[in-house]
C-alpha cells in the first residue's frame, strides 16, 4: 500500500463527508439566521423558537437531498472498492 493510495482515499473521504454535510449545515445556518433576525426584530427571547424551525428545516433538507446523498455514498464506496486491489497488491 503506497502513500498515494492512502492520500487519495483520505482526500475522497474528506471531500465526500463535506459534500454530504453541506446541505444540512447550510440549511441549519440559514434557518438559524432567519429565526435570529426575526427574534431580534420582534424582541422574542424564547429558546425553543430557534430549535423547532431548525429541526423542521433540517428534516426537509434531508428529505430533499436524500437521493443525492445516497448516490454520493454509493459512488464513494464503489471507488473505494475499485482502489482496494491496488492497495493490497
Amino acid at each position: 500500500m503506497s502513500e498515494a493510495y492512502v492520500v487519495e482515499l483520505a482526500t475522497q473521504l474528506m471531500w465526500t463527508a463535506a459534500m454530504l454535510a453541506a446541505p444540512i449545515l447550510l440549511t441549519a445556518l440559514l434557518v438559524g439566521l432567519a429565526v435570529s433576525l426575526f427574534q431580534g426584530l420582534t424582541s422574542l427571547q424564547d429558546q425553543t423558537l430557534s430549535f423547532v424551525p431548525k429541526i423542521i428545516g433540517v428534516g426537509i433538507a434531508l428529505v430533499i437531498s436524500a437521493n443525492w446523498m445516497v448516490q454520493n455514498l454509493v459512488n464513494f464506496t464503489r471507488n473505494s472498492f475499485e482502489l482496494l486491489p491496488g492497495m493490497l497488491g
